[in-house]
């Protein structure tokens, strides 16, 4: 929260640089703070001529009682100020036989991956419904959702700022017609970050060093192969988003390079949940749920001599991956080609 003390020293320069929206708000007034918009407000407020101050109708107490209020508003808004999220847990609820899940609690911690498995029809995107809608007991499952250790409060279910979870869904196709840059803008502008073409610029490398095709800022989204849609996605989740809980469905599928993808969401402090059929995905987690039946049958963390065989498992893979690619390129493959 913006306390009035420090606003009084912030200058009207200082504040649009760390709020930009409050453009909108200093264009509204009846007086021009741009010949003092390097002065701190209590100067400007102080030293203003009481003739000028009249006949602009304004008044140095409450200009800095509005000039919070708005900034506390639309900071809940944005979901900035309550939206630090370091871990999220899972009290048990039942399977679809109305069994009780045998697990104490389970936790999510920020910067961590938790993958999801099981057969088809078990229960995953169940699970994630609950986390989406920060399940109190109310949901067929009768699990409950804590923030931080504690009950959420309602603005996680119904602020229109606050959304908890990003999904990344197998099948992303853009009907927009937008280039890449224009698409980006609209959702910079819409989060009012202060360093927009900056976080653009890193969007577009960061989806880059993802996809296996490259593309430009100019590029029409709709012209984007699945690949890089799930690339430019991903990157933007990490980077624009401010759901502070990510899950992403058969990353496996998405002509990415996947393990560049975890790190980028994990660099970026996201919680990080990721449904998958691929041993290699899930033993990259830190600790993997099987469910079975609609219930959360096991939690396994990830032991060491998975983490051993992990490592062989992507030497094989990238033998794989070049392989592929040869084929692509046209190129014949031997039997004793060294892959």
């Amino acid at each position: 929260m913006a306390s009035k003390e420090i606003l009084l020293k912030s200058s009207p320069e200082v504040l649009l640089k760390q709020y930009p929206y409050l453009s909108a708000f200093f264009a509204g007034l009846t007086i021009d703070l741009e010949k003092s918009a390097g002065f701190p407000l209590s100067k400007i407020i102080r030293e203003m001529n009481e003739e000028v101050a009249e006949d602009n109708a304004f008044n140095g107490e409450n200009f800095i009682q509005q000039l919070q209020d708005f900034i506390n508003q639309m900071q809940e808004f944005l979901g900035k100020d309550s939206n630090a999220v370091d871990s999220l847990t899972i009290l048990p609820g039942k399977d679809k036989s109305g069994q009780p899940e045998t697990f104490s609690s389970l936790v999510f911690e920020k910067s961590k991956i938790t993958s999801i498995v099981g057969p088809t029809g078990s229960g995953k995107s169940r699970l994630l419904a609950d986390i989406e809608w920060v399940a109190q007991g109310d949901t067929p499952t009768g699990r409950t959702i804590l923030v931080n250790g504690e009950k959420p409060s309602t603005d996680w279910r119904f602020a229109s700022g606050k959304k908890l979870v990003a999904q990344l869904s197998q099948n992303m196709n853009f009907v927009m017609d937008l280039t890449v840059m224009e698409f980006l803008e609209l959702h910079a502008r819409s989060r009012m970050v202060a360093n927009e073409k900056e976080i653009i610029n890193r969007i577009i490398e960061a989806a880059n060093a993802l996809a296996g095709e490259k593309f430009d800022a100019d590029t029409p989204i709709t012209s984007l192969s699945g690949g890089q849609s799930r690339a430019l996605m991903i990157a933007d989740t990490a980077m624009l988003s401010s759901s502070p809980v990510v899950l992403i469905d058969e990353i496996e599928n998405a002509g990415i390079d996947r393990k560049k993808a975890l790190q980028l969401l994990v660099g970026e402090e996201k919680v990080v949940l990721m449904a998958t059929h691929d041993p290699i995905l899930a033993l990259m987690a830190d600790q993997r749920i099987i469910i079975k039946n609609g219930g959360i049958h096991r939690v396994v963390k990830t032991s060491a001599e998975e983490k051993e065989m992990l490592s062989t498992l992507e030497d094989a893979d990238r033998k794989l991956q070049l392989l592929r690619a040869r084929l692509r390129a046209g190129e014949m493959l031997h039997r004793d080609q060294d892959s």
